[in-house]
């Protein structure tokens, strides 16, 4: 077993190195975990606007009785309100974040990347895909815009030098200034080029053909697997599983989140099962591998092992708010076989029942985006605005406890063998 794990983190290391530190990654990621509070924000304006709680929007529409002229209640437009300046507005935050943040790692001018990563975004007509629709192609006009910005800017004939004394940011604003102007009219090219072979918005077609089927595939028990499967794979040999697939997790979860959000408004059922709330509710509770199950499972029947008490008792306070980073590497479970196949496959089987009940409309969609240092169970009813995501939640966690147990007795075993040698 150790020379197989020797094996595999020779072969892992250096593919997360690469994944890890890829700038263009970073900057999508990083654009992310910028937006997410009003990502959270957004969703759970539109579940409250739509709470399916009887006698809910009766109460509302009594205290707030006044209406607009098409006849909908005036306290709704405060949801529609945040929406739009959350979901409504997400891919243009997303293409100044990616042009600001994949600058800054090239060592320029941030917020003149992102500007011309903006400005190429609307260029190439993103105003009309400004929510989440847009999102695939904000991620590629802003590292393309970038790249172009930094290839131009280095062309001693385009640039513009000031003076000494004068501010960086006016001296960086004139070097990149033709720069700037060539970036944003090419794009500007490529558009008019679009509409001349009868693309008149290259963001619907895009989603309409690429960006909407991709998101239905990857809601499906297949991904909802493979999402479970491959952070507390990496976990195990001390990759952070996470960070690593967390761009290509907010890919599905954005838009997912975003078209969930739009059909509960107008009246219709979400249709997308996976995205970052479904695994957040119901699966990594406690943190990846849900490890807050084997906390309890270790108070259960190892209580007298000190060693892992001490490292339980340390860890249950960041557990129960889904940091587990304490417990994956004082226990460990970095790079324990015995904890191996719970930590990686425990998952698995949570989301495949969390996925199989959500889709037989025994359990609500998960559809607000919660915080992730939302605690285990009270994470499933804010998910779902449902008791029964607490219920499953709940379930799941017992489940885990329970899968658990026999791995924990035999490192205790283990552990006293090794005291008594």
């Amino acid at each position: 077993m150790n020379s197989f794990m020797d094996r595999m983190s020779e072969k892992l290391l250096p593919i997360a190195n690469v994944f890890g530190n890829q700038r263009h990654l970073l900057a999508i990621r990083d654009a992310f975990t910028t937006i997410m509070p009003l990502m959270i924000v957004g969703a759970l304006a539109v579940a409250i606007n739509n709470l399916p709680i009887p006698g809910f929007q009766e109460f509302m529409g009594k205290i707030f009785s006044y209406a607009l002229e098409d006849g909908s209640p005036i306290w709704k437009t405060l949801g529609g309100n945040i929406w739009n300046g959350s979901f409504g507005i997400m891919s243009i935050f997303m293409a100044f974040l990616i042009g600001d943040n994949l600058g800054e790692s090239y060592k320029m001018n941030g917020k003149i990347a992102g500007a011309t990563s903006l400005a190429s975004f609307a260029a190439i007509g993103g105003m009309v895909g400004a929510d989440a629709k847009g999102l695939f192609i904000a991620i590629i006009v802003g590292i393309i815009s970038v790249e172009f910005l930094r290839f131009l800017s280095s062309v001693r004939a385009l640039q513009v030098r000031m003076p000494d004394g004068v501010p960086q940011g006016v001296a960086d604003a004139f070097n990149n200034m033709f720069p700037m102007m060539i970036v944003v009219t090419l794009v500007g090219l490529v558009t008019t080029l679009l509409l001349r072979f009868g693309i008149p918005n290259i963001i619907n077609v895009f989603y309409e053909l690429f960006q909407k089927p991709f998101m239905s595939l990857t809601s499906t028990l297949p991904a909802a697997i493979i999402l479970a499967f491959v952070p507390p794979f990496l976990w195990f040999f001390g990759i952070h599983g996470a960070n690593m697939i967390d761009p290509f997790m907010q890919l599905i979860n954005a838009p997912a989140i975003e078209a969930n959000a739009a059909a509960i408004a107008a009246g219709k059922a979400p249709e997308y099962i996976v995205n970052k709330a479904f695994f957040d509710a119901f699966v990594n509770m406690g943190g990846t591998g849900t490890t807050i199950a084997l906390l309890v499972a270790i108070f259960l029947v190892a209580r007298k092992n000190r060693k892992m008490s001490t490292i339980s008792s340390l860890s249950i306070g960041p557990g129960l708010f889904n940091i587990n980073e304490p417990v994956l590497f004082g226990l460990p479970i970095v790079l324990n076989p015995i904890f191996f196949i719970p930590f990686v496959f425990g998952p698995v089987v949570l989301s495949t029942i969390a996925y199989l009940l959500t889709s037989a409309k025994l359990i609500p969609v998960a559809t607000v985006v919660i915080p992730w240092v939302t605690p285990p169970v009270i994470g499933g009813v804010l998910a779902t605005q449902s008791i029964q995501g607490g219920v499953l939640a709940a379930f799941n966690l017992l489940l885990m406890v329970l899968i658990y147990v026999p791995f924990v007795v035999i490192a205790n075993r283990a552990d006293e063998k090794e005291q008594e040698m």
